[in-house]
């Protein structure tokens, strides 16, 4: 089943970058031993790159993990790295889709809309 968004009941975002070969066994150990969190729990874990133009979503559903990725083509994920000393920043859905949408909360204004004809 596809992400139901209604029945998340949180999402926490990992303030530090990780290494993106880290696949869900890797990401789940920062989750539970750095994070402090049950993986299990439903909730989505958020995870981004050095050079922040990709994101990680981790979460548990039902009967085994899923992970997303999403990789911009062009810019960069704006990620909320000086808000707090706490190694997580508790999201709200909206602020989920404003930080996939490249919104840059400062400004309220998202990365322009990329079309291309072919790979």
């Amino acid at each position: 089943m596809f992400l139901d968004v209604m029945h998340i009941p949180e999402v926490y975002l990992y303030r530090e970058i990780i290494d993106f070969r880290n696949g869900i066994n890797g990401l789940i150990g920062i989750v539970e031993f750095q994070l402090c969190e049950n993986v299990l729990s439903g909730k989505l874990f958020v995870f981004t790159n050095k050079s922040k133009d990709k994101i990680k979503i981790l979460y548990w559903d039902r009967n085994g993990f899923c992970l997303w990725q999403k990789r911009l083509e062009k810019f960069r994920f704006y990620w909320p790295s000086h808000l707090s000393d706490d190694k997580k920043i508790i999201l709200t859905m909206q602020q989920m889709k404003w930080l996939l949408e490249g919104y840059n909360l400062r400004y309220l204004k998202p990365h322009p809309e990329l079309k291309f004809e072919k790979i």
